[in-house]
């Protein structure tokens, strides 16, 4: 009879926001979400007294693999309130990456996102959201949904040639992106780490317009220092914003830029060694103080910030020569 009563219950809660619904009465509900690629469109997940309705599987968005659907993170609606959810299943995954001669260890860690979701709770620049637990005890983390943009795409969507977006676009836009340095310092502070600082893991709330951090259930292991992992990351987006994307060798060889002859092997970024670090070879009128940042992420760094405060430090530095707010 409880069985029952529950799933009437859920079913009147579908038709109530989606009442031109077929059937309601033959949905699957899911206490458990181990095997996360049985949970599917029009499905219901229970997590303790909340219940969500499935649609679609979320894709992934980065460099072009627009189509490749993370099969363990849904789009779903609460059903006690219609809004939009994104549900993170458990997904373990495990892989060794290299940075220069550094190597780290990373792995999936759903247990340590849930934590960050706590710490930052209502923090205006991670996205929001909590950890609970199915009847398996598998950590669901139920996020809600950021309506805007990736900052890549705001990016790259911007149509100006790449000194008007300089002066004009940049120092409102590096404002923001310091205010998400910050808050990545705040979690290290509390002995966390984002995991995977990436430019299309910032989105650009179209609601608040705080550039919000998304997707921190990667972990890692590294011995030196716990923290350098994430500041490569954020070395990566400033070099991207500051270039207006990516400066590739490549593509300077194809339009055999005047300036080409001039890179060196040192001025590559160490992490994608097709990236050019050193942009006021090619873009002159970046000013030297900006620049020197950048080359703390080159192959010719003789060495590396080691804390979120050293590169606050040197772009605050940077804030007042230039004169921003």
């Amino acid at each position: 009879m409880k069985e029952l009563l529950n799933r009437d219950s859920v079913c009147r809660m579908i038709q109530r926001w989606f009442p031109g619904r077929p059937d309601a009465r033959t949905v699957r509900i899911h206490t458990d979400t181990t095997d996360f690629f049985r949970v599917d469109y029009d499905d219901v997940v229970v997590l303790g007294e909340k219940t969500y309705l499935i649609r679609h599987n979320a894709r992934e968005g980065r460099f072009g693999l627009d189509d490749e659907e993370k099969f363990w993170v849904k789009r779903a609606f609460d059903l006690q309130d219609g809004s939009r959810k994104i549900l993170k299943l458990v997904f373990h995954e495990r892989f060794i990456t290299r940075i220069g001669d550094i190597e780290f260890e990373c792995f999936r860690s759903p247990k340590k996102e849930a934590r960050i979701l706590k710490l930052a709770h209502n923090h205006q620049n991670f996205m929001n959201g909590y950890g609970a637990t199915d009847e398996k005890g598998n950590i669901v983390r139920v996020l809600d949904f950021i309506y805007g943009k990736p900052l890549s795409t705001m990016v790259e969507d911007i149509r100006l040639d790449h000194e008007t977006y300089f002066n004009l676009q940049l120092p409102v836009i590096m404002e923001n992106f310091i205010e998400c340095i910050r808050a990545i310092r705040f979690i290290h502070e509390h002995e966390e780490k984002h995991g995977d600082i990436r430019r299309d893991h910032i989105i650009v709330d179209r609601e608040s317009g705080h550039y919000r951090w998304i997707d921190y259930d990667f972990n890692y292991h590294q011995r030196e220092n716990i923290y350098s992992y994430d500041l490569f990351g954020l070395g990566n987006i400033l070099i991207f914003l500051v270039g207006k994307g990516d400066v590739l060798l490549p593509n300077l060889i194809q339009e055999k830029h005047p300036a080409l002859y001039r890179i060196r092997t040192e001025d590559e970024n160490i992490v994608f060694h097709n990236r050019v670090a050193n942009l006021r070879k090619i873009y002159p009128y970046i000013p030297e103080r900006l620049n020197r940042i950048l080359l703390h992420f080159s192959k010719g760094a003789n060495r590396f910030y080691e804390t979120t405060n050293q590169l606050l430090e040197d772009l605050e530095e940077y804030r007042t020569v230039v004169g921003l707010n």
